[in-house]
């Protein structure tokens, strides 16, 4: 039901263009199956049974604004012959429609989250860390500002964009939550693993979707070595790698390699060559640090993304010393003035040169910056011991 239940509220707004009265009929058709079909015994075209009941809800609830009758019983309850659907699959542009550009990237999240991947308003309320009623309001006024717009598969490249990003940073926030105590929110980046494997099978031509789904893989190929068994965070250079998930890493390297291969590079087609190179290392001494640090300027030149400027900065300590990057480092104390990945990084740098008492001030400041306890924590710790290092050295 829950594979289906996309393509089904896909096919209802296509037919009605209303997603609010669309999304009701769907629910009672949804509850419907799951009355009936434990005992009918499931039909031979499930999402034909589920179109044809979600329809003739919405029509009930027509006819009974309309006429102001008492509400009828829904009695869809036969097997559908498939020649009385069409055999068309409108998740896609379901996600399109959720990810439009009337939405701001809020409300676009959550209602492709409510919409296409099946949470519940409560499960991503509290994924945002947002009261439910806040939310169900940002998920009604989205759907409101969708009313009377084309239900279509946009091939314009900004509309495709837009999804992609929307994805990405539902994948982010589960894959390190911005706050919470927690750092994974395995709810989150599994479903958007999920959604963006979909888009890559009806878009299998598209470099920045088979780009997406590569860094997708290969990041979270690494979930179980971040954190430790009180869910402190470990980082990337004291993981254990044979925790690593193969299989997500093997498939993640093809579909690199296979989108790095189809020019003009844009930045997913970079993130996930710089993903690849991690993951390949079988020690930490064994990562190409060389090749990272030309991929994040590559990077820096196409996105002026300032975060990627400080991880240009952290490749550039590794080749060529602390004091290189930490030079990197300088023209962002405007750009990131007071963000915590700026102090982490210049603590690592300090502690990497020797300069303990100036690491731990940066690694204090992080820690006070910081909204993610287990960052919080890791920061702390770093703190304590590069100052029991300085300690020691007087």
């Amino acid at each position: 039901m829950r594979e289906l239940t996309p393509q089904v509220l896909g096919a209802v707004v296509r037919r009605t263009g209303d997603f609010t009265a669309a999304e009701d009929a769907v629910q009672e058709a949804l509850i419907a199956a799951a009355r009936t079909w434990p005992q009918d015994g499931v039909p031979d075209n499930p999402r034909g049974w589920l179109i044809q009941a979600a329809s003739r809800r919405f029509i009930d609830e027509i006819r009974q604004e309309q006429a102001r009758r008492k509400r009828e019983e829904l009695a869809a309850h036969r097997e559908v012959p498939a020649e009385e659907v069409e055999e068309h699959d409108d998740t896609l542009r379901l996600l399109f429609l959720c990810c439009h550009p009337a939405l701001t990237a809020a409300s676009a999240i959550a209602l492709t989250l409510r919409a296409v991947g099946g949470l519940t308003t409560a499960e991503i309320a509290t994924a945002y860390l947002v009261p439910e009623a806040t939310m169900a309001q940002r998920i009604s006024r989205a759907k409101q500002k969708l009313k009377g717009l084309p239900f279509e598969l946009s091939q314009d490249e900004e509309r495709l964009a837009q999804v992609l990003h929307v994805l990405y940073l539902v994948f982010n926030e589960g894959y390190t939550t911005s706050s919470g105590a927690d750092l994974h929110r395995t709810d989150l980046s599994g479903e958007a693993i999920r959604l963006t494997r979909m888009v890559h099978q009806l878009l299998p031509d598209s470099a920045q979707v088979t780009a997406l789904l590569a860094l997708m893989l290969l990041n979270d190929a690494r979930r179980l070595a971040r954190t430790g068994t009180a869910g402190e965070l470990i980082p990337l250079t004291e993981q254990d790698r044979t925790l690593w998930n193969k299989e997500f890493i093997d498939e993640g390297v093809t579909l690199a390699v296979e989108a790095f291969n189809q020019p003009p590079l844009g930045e997913y087609q970079l993130q996930a060559a710089i993903a690849a190179l991690h993951d390949e290392a079988a020690r930490p001494e064994d990562t190409d640090w060389p090749q990272i640090l030309g991929l994040y300027g590559l990077l820096e030149d196409l996105s002026g993304n300032p975060m990627v400027t400080l991880n240009r900065a952290v490749a550039q300590a590794m080749v060529s010393g602390p004091e290189a990057g930490l030079e990197l480092l300088r023209p962002l104390d405007v750009k990131l003035d007071g963000h915590y990945r700026l102090d982490a990084v210049r603590g690592h740098l300090y502690e990497m040169l020797g300069e303990y008492e100036t690491a731990a001030t940066h690694f204090t400041a992080a820690a006070r910056r910081t909204t993610s306890t287990p960052e919080q924590n890791y920061l702390t710790t770093k703190a304590a011991q590069v100052s029991d290092a300085a300690r020691k050295r007087r």
